[in-house]
């Protein structure tokens, strides 16, 4: 492990550390400073991340078809200014304890854990891919504890910085692929977040509609669900319009899930998601390839 940690010091991992530093820093500006900061680095990867940015307009022309180029091309510009925003609350998130913050948090829907936590059961926790989503993690740590399934990330150094980061207000943290563990946890009255949005490919998912497109979509979330007979519980969280506060809020748990389709059971989980998103467009992260996988004999759209 010495050796390991000592090799941290290569200058192939200096970018690393500035990043990091820079994380340290951004979460201690003064609240107006760090908005307009966030703004700044949004505008700025809006200008000069074209790949990014081509990803973007796919899934807003795909998602908005009721909207003008006009429409489009701004809320394309405003998924940047919120994701940017959502680095300082990342690293708000990461780097500073989340009680300081308590008093700009509303959370509604709290009976529904409440519940769920005084009959001691654990719980499936349906959360969404918003820029928010670190900062509300923390938050959310303020009322209930959880466990979280992540993709590990690539960089050792970050990686090793974003657990410690996250150890403190989740109690465990469960790679995405340990279906045993996820399992294991909620068996033993834990909530377990777990964001099922994102393509992670053919085989692990069916085809349910996403904002009309068919869209590859984990299976994981009907298989927990039946074997742990858990309750699914959605959970949304936002940044209000005055950019100062923020709205946590259990929904009640899901009916009847899962069952037995799991294409059906794709499709409740998608129109929640869907309908959580269309309250906060900008605040999703349209960044990513949400429509890479593609039914058979179908081109891409990226």
């Amino acid at each position: 492990m010495g050796n390991r940690r000592s090799n941290f010091a290569h200058p192939r991992y200096w970018p690393v550390w500035l990043g990091i530093g820079g994380m340290y820093v951004a979460a201690w500006l003064p609240w107006r400073l760090k908005l307009w900061v966030g703004k700044l680095v949004g505008l700025v990867a809006w200008r000069f991340a074209g790949r990014r940015r081509h990803i973007t307009e796919t899934n807003i022309r795909l998602c908005f078809p009721e909207k003008d180029d006009a429409q489009q091309a701004r809320l394309v510009r405003d998924t940047f200014i919120a994701n940017g925003i959502g680095i300082m609350e990342t690293a708000t998130g990461w780097c500073r304890d989340p009680e300081h913050l308590r008093h700009r948090v509303t959370f509604k829907g709290q009976a529904h854990m409440a519940r769920v936590q005084a009959e001691g059961k654990g719980a499936l926790i349906i959360g969404v891919h918003f820029s928010t989503l670190d900062l509300g993690a923390a938050l959310h740590s303020l009322y209930f504890r959880a466990d979280a399934v992540q993709r590990p990330h690539d960089n050792p150094l970050f990686a090793r910085f974003m657990g410690r980061a996250r150890d403190p207000y989740f109690d465990a943290i469960i790679d995405r692929h340990d279906l045993r563990g996820v399992v294991r946890r909620i068996k033993s009255g834990h909530g377990v977040w777990y964001s099922p949005d994102q393509d992670f490919g053919r085989e692990a998912s069916v085809f349910a509609p996403f904002f009309g497109i068919p869209a590859a979509t984990v299976k994981m979330t009907s298989r927990i669900a039946r074997m742990t007979g858990a309750p699914v519980i959605p959970l949304m969280f936002h940044r209000n319009p005055d950019n100062r506060t923020y709205t946590l809020e259990y929904l009640p748990p899901l009916d009847d899930f899962p069952s037995g389709d799991e294409t059906a059971d794709a499709t409740r989980i998608n129109a929640f998601i869907e309908d959580a998103i269309r309250k906060h467009p900008d605040q999703y992260l349209w960044l990513h390839r949400r429509f890479k996988t593609r039914p058979e004999g179908e081109p891409g759209f990226y």
